[in-house]
C-alpha cells in the first residue's frame, strides 16, 4: 500500500493511459515536476524541458499512437527501461494528449483510423529506399517502426 497522498496514486486514478505504462515513481515526479514545454506536431507532440540552460538539446518527439504516447526520440526511451519521462508528462496531461489525437484525426484527412474496420492501409512504398528507413505508409499504417 502507498502512502496517503503518492503522486502515482493520485494520477493512475485521474489518467486511464497511466497503469498502462507503469512508470516508477522518480520518473512519475519528474514529469509532473519538470519545466516541460509543448508543441503539437501532425498529432504527435514535440516536448521540449525548459529547466537546461539550453532546451533546444532537450527537445524530443513523442509519437502518439491509438491515443497512448506510444514512442520517444530521447536516448532514456531507447534504453527499453520502461516509458521515459516525455512519454509520462504527455500521458498524464490529459487535454494535450486528446488534441493531438485530434490534430492526427485532421492531418490524416478527417478521419479516425480504426483497427478491425473495412478500410485498407496504405499500399507499401518502402521500394527503392534504403532497408534501415522504411516509407511513411508502413510506419503510419503500424507495420514498421522507425527504431
Amino acid at each position: 500500500m502507498r502512502p496517503k497522498g503518492c503522486a502515482r496514486c493520485a494520477l493512475a486514478t485521474m489518467i486511464p493511459v497511466l497503469p498502462e505504462f507503469d512508470p516508477p515513481t522518480r520518473v512519475l515526479k519528474r514529469a509532473q515536476y519538470e519545466a516541460f514545454a509543448f508543441e503539437l506536431l501532425d498529432g504527435d507532440v514535440r516536448v521540449r524541458n525548459e529547466s537546461y540552460p539550453d532546451p533546444t538539446v532537450h527537445e524530443y518527439r513523442v509519437r502518439i499512437r491509438d491515443g497512448v504516447p506510444h514512442s520517444c526520440s530521447c536516448p532514456a526511451d531507447a534504453s527499453g527501461d520502461g516509458p521515459c519521462k516525455h512519454r509520462v508528462a504527455v500521458a498524464i496531461r490529459p487535454r494535450l494528449l486528446d488534441l493531438a489525437v485530434k490534430m492526427r484525426v485532421v492531418a490524416d484527412g478527417g478521419a479516425p483510423s480504426r483497427a478491425g474496420d473495412d478500410t485498407t492501409a496504405p499500399p507499401c512504398e518502402c521500394n527503392g529506399l534504403s532497408e534501415e528507413l522504411p516509407c511513411w505508409n508502413c510506419v503510419d499504417a503500424g507495420r514498421c517502426d522507425l527504431e
